[in-house]
């Protein structure tokens, strides 16, 4: 009798002891650029099963998650994802946006008041970064306020808006890599020197074992059958090469700069490890205070650009991605513990099929030439007004223009910029809209069901005074080369807004869900979760079917 008493005293002792703990330890936000939803199906037999494979069969797949605006870019997808709240809000409307206030192009993060720290030059323009523009908080800013500022934030990221916008403007540390260096940096607005454990990192030099040897396929390539043969003429090769073939030779074409460690796959590893250093050297999920790393891989993006959604050097490196993803589980399960820590993943955008590749298989597709809108403008302004000085910039699909020049000589803004619009829509093919910013600030949303998503998007003194959307497979013409290669993304429509959104660990039970959500909703979820306030320009709602 004293020996079952004492077991079932040990049994409900045991199952204390094993009970979720009221908040996780840690949440990891982790951001895959420029993934699509599809690719999880796609490459899904080819993952490993400790990978996404293993947050797929235990955690809960969120299948019909989309952004709710457009322009569909890196820094305006990470800062929604953690503001709750679209570009109206937050005013993180592009990547760069002529600010009408001083009257220039400006860079999202982009600030001179504060200095460079890792890369040796203060002045050094990569470093002088900082989420000043951010105008709400975050959901990493919502639990230092709710812990007292002791948690600790800290975002990382291959690029500097995808490691800073995340983290919000009271992160403990943002750091990005710097091309020239090879270092990963920050800036005087989180701290004065970097940390010793990051001084250690970068003196591992591991860029430079990045590029010491060729970048060939994960397996055999004749196993890639999900996607298109080696060389298509719908692939950049890389600078220095002919061809875009395997193997990518990169000790003979990588040069004096760091930038191609960001082109491959291995530089999401170099993502992972140095999030892995940060969790150790910042003590990351060791006490009972909630601490949040805000990650974001991406190599995905610079890949997918370069040689598009169906090239064997997009599927080899979502294989390896798997793999980072697996050795990323397995630290927190040994640093942080099973069951201790909280993962989303998510994307900031997906992306659009190669216009020219969809027009060889007989789709309606091309592009659109920016340098010549801008001339088109330009004429149109000419012969309608006699002054060029209206216009003034065309930048993230938009026209802005002088407005303090038009009240000059007599004439109605949103006059002249309906004029404008109009003429600029039948310009070209392959516009299908082009709004105007007084249409869009009097919430007319007749005419589309996409106007709701540029109404979203935009912000008035950050965004322009009219929108070009083109037509449904139609681009800007790309990057690099000929202009037809590779991909982008930045539309209203279903390639570019919807994503994939997993969730794992903490709290979370397994599942799927068809319900349609919204990425502004990851917030609200998460504040919910951890028993926040939301963020202080939340728009998004909780998702039901995680909470119940």
């Amino acid at each position: 009798m004293r020996f079952i008493h004492t077991m079932l005293l040990s049994l409900i002792v045991f199952c204390a002891g094993a009970q979720t703990p009221e908040r996780p330890r840690l949440v990891v936000g982790i951001i895959v650029d420029q993934m699509r939803p599809d690719y999880l199906v796609r490459f899904g037999d080819r993952f490993g099963k400790d990978g996404f494979r293993r947050i797929l069969q235990q955690g809960h797949n969120c299948t019909d998650t989309r952004f709710n605006y457009a322009p569909t870019v890196t820094a305006a997808g990470h800062a929604s994802v953690y503001t709750g709240t679209t570009p109206s809000v937050h005013g993180i409307t592009g990547n760069d946006w002529y600010d009408q206030r001083h009257e220039g192009v400006v860079y999202c993060t982009s600030d001179t008041s504060v200095r460079s720290l890792g890369n040796g030059d203060p002045l050094a323009r990569e470093g002088r970064m900082s989420p000043h523009r951010l105008l709400t908080t975050s959901i990493a800013d919502q639990l230092k306020l709710s812990t007292q500022f002791k948690a600790k934030v800290i975002g990382i990221s291959l690029k500097d808006r995808g490691a800073i916008l995340p983290a919000g403007r009271s992160a403990d540390a943002a750091y990005w890599f710097d091309a020239r260096s090879g270092n990963w940096i920050s800036s005087t607005w989180y701290m004065n020197t970097l940390p010793d454990w990051a001084h250690r990192f970068n003196a591992e030099k591991r860029p430079d074992k990045i590029l010491s040897q060729p970048w060939n396929t994960l397996y055999p390539i004749a196993s890639y059958t999900a996607s298109d043969p080696d060389n298509t003429p719908y692939e950049n090769p890389f600078l220095g090469e002919t061809e875009p073939v395997f193997p990518h030779n990169l000790p003979a074409i990588h040069g004096t700069s760091y930038e191609l460690a960001r082109r491959i796959p291995q530089g999401n590893t170099l993502t992972r490890d140095f999030a892995l250093a940060a969790i150790e050297g910042e003590h990351l999920g060791k006490d009972s205070v909630t601490d949040f790393l805000c990650l974001s891989f991406s190599a995905t993006d610079y890949v997918g650009h370069q040689f598009g959604p169906n090239a064997i050097e997009t599927e080899d490196t979502y294989l390896r991605l798997d793999k980072d993803i697996a050795g990323l589980l397995a630290e927190l399960d040994a640093r942080v513990g099973k069951g201790q820590y909280l993962v989303f993943i998510t994307a900031d955008h997906a992306c659009a099929e190669n216009p020219k590749f969809m027009r060889d298989h007989r789709f309606h597709a091309g592009f659109i030439d920016n340098t010549e809108v801008s001339d088109t403008v330009k004429r149109l302004v000419s012969r309608l007004y006699g002054d060029t000085t209206y216009f003034k910039s065309f930048t993230n699909d938009q026209i802005s223009l002088n407005t303090a020049a038009i009240q000059r000589d007599g004439r109605e803004v949103c006059a002249v910029e309906r004029q404008l619009a109009e003429g600029m829509q039948t310009a070209f093919e392959g516009i299908y809209l082009a709004p105007d910013a007084c249409m869009l600030e009097r919430e007319s949303m007749e005419g589309s069901a996409f106007m709701p998503l540029i109404r979203n998007g935009h912000y008035r003194g950050r965004s322009g005074h009219i929108w070009l959307v083109y037509s449904p497979g139609w681009t800007e013409k790309l990057y690099s080369g000929d202009g037809t290669r590779g991909t982008t993304h930045g539309s209203p429509y279903p390639y570019d807004t919807h994503v994939p959104l997993l969730w794992y660990g903490w709290n979370i039970r397994q599942g799927k869900s068809i319900q349609e959500v919204s990425i502004t909703d990851i917030a609200p979820t998460l504040s919910f979760l951890l028993g926040i306030t939301l963020p202080n320009g939340c728009t998004g709602k909780k998702i039901e079917s995680l909470l119940r």
